[in-house]
């Protein structure tokens, strides 16, 4: 190891679990937990920059862009994690939101050495999915100096794109490749550089805000109801239904018929019901107001 890489926050030994191996199973899961709470103070501190990410990414989907997670390894694994969730729980295109890890699919499952250090790796992928001057770009490296990374912010970059660092240590080298830089700074591991335990839990976490915030952003969401969901299987259909009940007070069996109608479009189901309109009409009431169901309802 360098000495460059020795200095990283994420490598250095946890002064508070030196003793792991002799503590009790009790007191070892406790000790673990209790280390997972930095991850959330890490990111609380980063907040302002996650918000204004937000804002950037909603205004740059409106106006037809995409957004990307790139990392190798744990960071990978996580941005195709949130990527993939987006299309069922938001109805978006599987495009609209990628994730992408060094090695590809294969990696996703099984650890590839070598890849991660080539950032001409890194700018081939991106360039290969098109990025262009509307898209953001969120490279994951809990070090902060990934090399397939920087390759492909700095494709990123060359190609107009917006890009984004996320690290967990403080003055990354994935800073200086980046236009915004969120550095949710989480320590020591409970496992010396095991950094798929607090850096990982809070890149969950910040990914979690990004995409949910930006959804909320752009009316994928009603009060706290998630009114574009995909009603794909039984568990979903159910919850399409119980959403609409949430949203109109209406009993079940009038829930079901409404979202019927609607060709299980829960937003038009809902303005259906709230206004008393047909199908047809409680989409030109949702087109009108731009896909929020909470300005459809107050349309005149």
């Amino acid at each position: 190891m360098s000495e460059d890489f020795a200095r990283l926050e994420t490598e250095g030994r946890n002064p508070r679990t030196m003793d792991l191996d002799r503590l009790s199973t009790p007191e070892l899961v406790q000790r673990m937990h209790l280390e997972s709470i930095g991850a959330f103070t890490a990111v609380e501190a980063v907040l302002p920059q996650i918000a204004r990410i937000v804002d950037i990414v909603a205004e740059r989907l409106a106006d037809g862009g995409r957004l990307f997670y790139i990392g190798a390894g744990t960071s990978g694994r996580l941005g195709v994690l949130d990527a993939s969730e987006c299309p069922p729980t938001f109805g978006v295109s599987k495009d609209l939101v990628q994730g992408v890890i060094a090695g590809g699919d294969y990696a996703l499952r099984n650890p590839i050495e070598g890849t991660e250090d080539s950032p001409e790796a890194g700018e081939a992928d991106l360039k290969a999915r098109g990025v262009g001057a509307r898209d953001v770009v969120v490279g994951i490296a809990a070090s902060g100096r990934t090399p397939y990374v920087i390759g492909a912010l700095d494709a990123a970059r060359e190609a107009g794109a917006f890009a984004v660092s996320l690290a967990n240590v403080s003055n990354s080298a994935l800073a200086r490749h980046a236009d915004l830089a969120i550095e949710a700074v989480t320590g020591p591991e409970v496992v010396t550089g095991s950094t798929r335990m607090k850096a990982g839990t809070a890149q969950k976490l910040i990914l979690n805000l990004i995409t949910t915030g930006t959804m909320v952003r752009l009316g994928k969401v009603y009060s706290n109801l998630m009114v574009d969901v995909k009603a794909s299987n039984v568990k979903l259909q159910d919850r399409a239904i119980r959403i609409i009940i949430s949203a109109t007070n209406a009993d079940r069996p009038a829930a079901e018929a409404a979202l019927q109608a609607a060709e299980g479009q829960v937003k038009t189901a809902i303005v259906m019901m709230a206004r008393e309109v047909s199908a047809p009409q409680a989409n030109e009431l949702l087109k009108s107001a731009g896909g929020w169901v909470g300005k459809a309802l107050s349309e005149p």
